[in-house]
């Protein structure tokens, strides 16, 4: 029996309209366009400043957008996965939240955190689910207000950050020849000290003090990060292309996770692949962690052909990190 296999058989994004541009954020902080650009690449970000909207209202309206172009309709939707550091609160999921004002009401829905490695945690879940022969269609959807845990006076971290949202589509592929084929996922613990919340959670809740001491938000050592970031994120690429044959002039585009320009470069030099062949655009939204694949996916749909080989790359807090290969189900933007 043929192994049932998962594919993408539509993306979606939405993002806020406002533009952070380094020069606004230069009067915020002592920074700089030229310091910013320089060390990270970024060129602005777009920031959701309406009052009591979180990453639910980012997450819903790429849902919806995702329902109309794949001409679904919400009670179809078997299952939400939401990935996602920022949720509007502790609980429910913000996939419960998005599924509601979605109107998805015959599936189950809940989030992954595992944070910029969050989208690629949840895409793998969801091809389970498909592989699995119970489900036919399942959205995931990472979605971001990661200015609300950005500290606007911490020129190190506040540059980096931006607020969007992406979604897909996953189907069983009706084609052996597309669709996901092979992924790996690793974690290592160790990382905590690098890239975390100090206050906010269970060990260390809310209090006068964590929130004068600015404890509830992002605690990065951005060294640390960058050096373990190169090094897993080319490891599990070459993992992909070793396992799967495939040569650096058979891969169409690698997908990596937006967080630093350097980075991206550095893991396209070891995996001996052109800039051409990867996807770059976080000159124009920054980090917005577990939006950032979908985001390139979306930006890049036009440009996909069926059949593509793609590589998804990535890594987080936690520290989490991983990649996936799969071969493209459609051309351009036509889901059908």
């Amino acid at each position: 029996m043929t192994k049932i296999k998962a594919a993408i058989t539509g993306v979606e994004a939405y993002f806020p309209e406002y533009a952070l541009t380094n020069e606004e954020l230069s009067q915020m902080v002592d920074t700089s366009d030229e310091w910013i650009t320089t060390r990270v690449g970024i060129k602005e970000r777009r920031i959701l400043r309406e009052r009591g909207k979180g990453s639910s209202y980012l997450g819903s309206i790429a849902v919806e957008k995702l329902l109309k172009k794949t001409k679904t309709s919400p009670s179809e939707v078997e299952l939400l996965i939401c990935a996602t550091v920022t949720p509007d609160m502790q609980f429910p999921a913000a996939a419960n939240i998005i599924s509601e004002k979605t109107g998805i009401k015959n599936g189950f829905s809940f989030d992954i955190n595992a944070a910029c490695s969050g989208f690629l945690y949840a895409l793998a879940t969801a091809a389970s689910f498909i592989e699995s022969g119970n489900y036919k269609k399942i959205i995931v959807v990472g979605a971001e207000k990661m200015s609300s845990i950005t500290d606007y006076t911490d020129r190190a971290t506040c540059p980096l950050f931006g607020d969007a949202a992406g979604a897909v589509m996953i189907e069983p592929s009706a084609n052996k020849d597309v669709g996901i084929f092979d992924y790996k996922l690793e974690s290592d613990g160790d990382g905590v000290k690098h890239l975390h919340m100090k206050a906010g959670g269970s060990a260390k809740p809310a209090s006068h003090e964590t929130v004068d001491a600015r404890e509830h938000f992002i605690y990065q050592e951005g060294q640390a990060v960058f050096k373990f970031a190169v090094s897993r994120m080319a490891d599990a690429s070459l993992e992909m292309m070793d396992k799967n044959d495939i040569k650096p002039e058979d891969l169409a585009w690698l997908v990596p996770h937006q967080a630093n320009l350097r980075i991206i470069e550095a893991v396209a030099r070891r995996m001996g692949i052109s800039k051409d062949q990867v996807m770059i655009n976080i000159h124009k939204y920054g980090n917005t962690t577990a939006a950032t694949l979908p985001l390139c996916i979306w930006e890049w749909e036009n440009k996909l052909k069926k059949g593509d080989n793609i590589i998804l790359t990535t890594f987080g807090a936690g520290f989490t990190w991983g990649a996936m290969y799969l071969k493209w189900a459609y051309n351009g933007n036509n889901t059908k």
